[in-house]
């Protein structure tokens, strides 16, 4: 670091388990960009005043977490049109007169799903799950042109509440159901999403459904939580014959595409499988 680093950064609480700065900083030292990132803890409370202080030190770009990924946007200036619909930013962009928010979480699911080979466009997909995370997944799977969502939880008036949000947005293709109702889901085979707590360390052995007619109708798994690297869900869908991945690409996919907003560059496959590697090895070593 000298006088002319310029610095970017995570706010949230709790931030001392991410892994984003060792993302970023691995990122701007193999690409030879002078540029460093660290993470602070912001209070509810002081989300406007910590985004009005970074843009007055000069920070060039922010990454959010949560609690913060809504609140912070009544302290932008811009906000991307998909992430203003979907109502949550993860990443701010240093512009003139304050940021503009970005959500690289979808761009980064995006990614993970293409590399997987997993189709969106044309078919139909099925969403575990109506919290936060669900949210910005079901947007973009509207905005990728699924044919049919179904959208399981396990309160229906949750998933009501998300299905017509996203339905006034793309149409009615989103049809809300609860979990136990998954039988009413067409026989086929489709790509499935999950985006609950269940399985989450400590508790691994947790299921967001225990049916295995269920399984049978999953033709690929993804599930969004990464630790631990090998879920009871994605368990679940390889003993029906079905291909799993967890949520470590997702995470690694936003943070490039976050630093390739801050620094106008693109980040090479190569390089993110060698991030991806350091990331593995920070976890699970």
């Amino acid at each position: 670091m000298d006088a002319k680093t310029e610095l970017c950064c995570l706010i949230g609480n709790p931030v001392g388990h991410s892994l984003s700065p060792l993302i970023h900083n691995t990122l701007a030292s193999r690409m030879g960009i002078n540029m460093a990132y660290t993470a602070f803890c912001v209070e509810d409370a002081d989300v406007g005043a910590a985004v009005k202080g970074a843009y007055a030190l000069g920070i060039k770009g922010m990454n959010v977490t949560v609690p913060h990924k809504l609140a912070v946007m009544k302290s932008l200036v811009e906000t991307d049109s998909l992430a203003a619909k979907i109502g949550a930013v993860n990443t701010l962009v240093r512009t003139e007169g304050g940021y503009k928010g970005y959500n690289t979480d979808i761009i980064g699911l995006d990614r993970e799903l293409r590399e997987a080979g997993i189709q969106i466009e044309g078919n139909s997909v099925i969403i575990l799950g109506a919290g936060g995370a669900s949210r910005a997944i079901t947007y973009l799977c509207a905005d990728r042109g699924a044919k049919r969502i179904w959208l399981l939880n396990r309160t229906l008036a949750k998933a009501e509440e998300l299905a017509a949000e996203v339905n006034s947005y793309s149409g009615d293709i989103v049809v809300p159901m609860t979990l136990k109702d998954y039988c009413e889901i067409p026989a086929g085979k489709y790509p499935v999403i999950q985006t609950t707590s269940a399985g989450l360390h400590p508790n691994t052995d947790e299921l967001p459904l225990e049916d295995d007619a269920f399984y049978e109708l999953v033709s690929a798994g993804v599930d969004i939580i990464f630790n631990p690297a090998i879920t009871a869900f994605m368990k679940k869908c390889a003993a029906h014959g079905a291909p799993a991945y967890n949520g470590l690409k997702m995470l690694l996919y936003q943070g490039i595409a976050a630093f390739e907003l801050w620094n106008g560059v693109t980040v090479g496959q190569s390089l993110a499988n060698e991030v991806l590697s350091l990331m593995e090895k920070a976890l699970f070593e």
